[in-house]
């Protein structure tokens, strides 16, 4: 009888590689993907339910039919958040009122003065803030603010940090990575003490904050700066097991870091994809990966996992809080 793997609790679909931002810390925009080539909301009928779906792109408020992905998903996963930069704000408000439980982050790099060069977006900062402040003023709670940590931004970082935190907007944070799904190979982390200096104010204040759900986001951001400053991952990466991400073609790959496809949504159901010799072969590879990289989509189901991990380090470092003694980092 042929083995059936467990099917993955988390999705990452890019929708499209087309947008209207210029990112410096990401080359998508200069391999846009066409239209005619990107998937149909009906490729996606045979995913199975998910537990969290992120809709990404690319800039997914490009596509017209994003709604279409929206409902179908609606019915498979527990919970849909969409990343965008926030700039198509009619288009955002108008999908956030026929779906009120989709959540929303906004791509963000700091304030306006470092935020619209790095993005290439003119008047972005404004676009994104107006968006969250509409979404904020309709009721929504799952919003907020998303950050890719660079050398040009890292200064920023608690400027954004304290704005979100007097709107009560969710905090997402990244660092630059070196992937094919942003076409980018040189992006490098050189002002290390900077990084290390911002982070660790982040992670002290996350730990000092009410909600249980900082303190883990304190060691998601722990080992946002261990990945910075080039050490070892602190959790094992299961992707391809615990997430698959669909590219706008189509493949499944394990995630937007290895450009491994198990197979195409368009030519087969995802059901006999995931349980292939190919998605083996790939499962292998990912076993094997020495990249160490620190995505959410891949740590968020690792900390669930292995949560017993990351709640040891909250446990130790709110007890040094206690002492008046900073994280232990």
């Amino acid at each position: 009888m042929k083995k059936t793997v467990p099917l993955p609790r988390e999705a990452l679909i890019a929708i499209t590689y087309r947008c209207n931002a210029r990112c410096h810390m990401c080359n998508t925009w200069m391999y846009q993907s066409r239209p005619e080539a990107e998937i149909q909301p009906e490729d996606i009928v045979s995913l199975p339910r998910v537990s969290f779906c992120n809709l990404t792109g690319g800039e997914p408020f490009i596509r017209e039919d994003l709604e279409d992905f929206v409902r179908i998903m609606a019915g498979k996963a527990r919970r849909i958040v969409i990343s965008t930069n926030g700039y198509f704000t009619d288009r955002i408000i108008a999908l956030a009122r026929k779906f009120p439980h989709v959540g929303f982050r906004v791509s963000i790099e700091g304030m306006p003065a470092v935020n619209d060069p790095l993005r290439g977006l003119k008047d972005g900062f404004d676009h994104g803030l107006r968006t969250l402040l509409e979404l904020d003023a309709m009721g929504r709670k799952d919003i907020g603010f998303g950050i890719t940590l660079s050398d040009k931004n890292i200064n920023d970082l608690m400027a954004l940090y304290g704005l979100s935190k007097r709107l009560n907007f969710e905090f997402a944070t990244a660092c630059v990575h070196n992937t094919f799904y942003f076409h980018k190979f040189d992006n490098v982390v050189a002002n290390k003490d900077m990084f290390s200096k911002n982070l660790k104010l982040l992670i002290n204040d996350l730990l000092k904050s009410p909600r249980v759900k900082n303190w883990f986001r304190g060691y998601f951001n722990h080992g946002l700066l261990n990945f910075a400053l080039g050490g070892k991952r602190l959790l094992p990466c299961e992707v391809g097991t615990d997430l698959v991400f669909i590219d706008p073609f189509g493949n499944c790959m394990p995630c937007n870091g290895m450009e491994k496809s198990m197979g195409n949504i368009r030519d087969d159901a995802f059901l006999n994809i995931w349980n292939s010799a190919r998605a083996q072969e790939v499962r292998a590879a990912v076993a094997s990966c020495s990249k160490n990289c620190w995505m959410i989509g891949s740590v968020a189901p690792a900390m669930k996992k292995y949560v017993h991990v990351p709640a040891a380090w909250v446990m130790r470092n709110k007890l040094r809080l206690l002492m008046n003694k900073d994280a232990i980092l």
